[in-house]
């Protein structure tokens, strides 16, 4: 299967976005909360409760607190904290690897990928965060333009380009990949990129038959973008510790998240992105703040 027109990811990362609040419980819950604001401990524009002061000459009988006013002999005024924009970056990998599927039906893994990041970001500009890609070379940005830039810079990502330095400002970042590189170069780049970013997240997408490993018989296997082939008599006969592997390599990026301080969430690219996405906004909506 072709890489999908960026138009088509595009609109389709549209709609996802705007179903984001019907998804899930957990989904419903998150777009009840105001997407990704971080309080700052002082009074200002928000949502949150921050304390109650004196009422003012220069404040009009609207602010009044009527209330909390009945229990004292002063009129008080309700404050709210003020919430100020979090900054959002996505990183999908862009090894060769990443870029493809097993059937004209599968989406490419990378291109799964970009659509929930592209939903997420939308969603999120709307509320009036900032969003960009790490790496992409432009400064996050927030509103109607938001989407479109982080799906335009993350396809411009070189596929023999090094991994992106921690960004300079304090983010929330998504990370996408199958990770089946070293656990070793996993750990070297993304430890420095957490103690920069405390709220993160590893999203890996697999292929349906990378997880479920349906090969019987002789089968010829290669790496995409590599020339190196290798042909099983019987492919059945490493089912068992090929499984194994995966599973124990999906184990090894959980616990690196939760040794980073982030989540792990994984999707296979067959299924409805929904769920993904729902879990994403979920996570960022109710966690720490960046």
């Amino acid at each position: 299967m072709p890489q999908a027109p960026l138009s088509q990811l595009k609109a389709e990362a549209s709609a996802l976005a705007g179903d984001l609040g019907t998804l899930t419980t957990h989904a419903r819950a998150a777009s009840a909360a105001h997407l990704g604001s971080a309080g700052r401990r002082k009074s200002g524009m928000g949502e949150n409760f921050w304390q109650y002061r004196r009422h003012n000459a220069e404040d009009g009988a609207d602010r009044v607190d009527w209330r909390r006013s009945a229990r004292e002999e002063h009129l008080f005024v309700r404050e709210t904290e003020l919430e100020t924009a979090r900054t959002f970056l996505f990183w999908n990998d862009p090894s060769p690897g990443f870029h493809w599927s097993s059937a004209d039906s599968v989406s490419h893994k990378a291109d799964r990928a970009l659509l929930l990041c592209m939903a997420l970001a939308g969603a999120l500009s709307r509320s009036g965060e900032r969003c960009g890609a790490l790496g992409g070379g432009r400064g996050p940005v927030s509103g109607a333009r938001a989407s479109s830039r982080v799906g335009e810079d993350i396809r411009n990502f070189r596929t023999d380009a090094p991994v992106p330095k921690p960004p300079r400002d304090t983010a929330a970042v998504v990370i996408c990949s199958d990770f089946y590189s070293p656990l070793a170069d996993w750990r070297a780049w993304l430890t420095p990129v957490a103690a920069k970013c405390r709220d993160g997240v590893l999203l890996q997408v697999c292929d349906p038959i990378e997880e479920s490993y349906p090969f019987n018989g002789r089968v010829r296997f290669f790496r995409p973008g590599q020339e190196r082939e290798r042909l099983i008599g019987r492919a059945e006969s490493i089912r068992d510790g090929y499984l194994d592997k995966f599973a124990q390599r999906r184990k090894d990026m959980t616990d690196l998240a939760g040794e980073l301080g982030w989540r792990f969430v994984s999707h296979v690219s067959d299924g409805p992105p929904r769920t993904p996405l729902g879990e994403l906004a979920y996570g960022f909506t109710t966690g720490a703040a960046a």
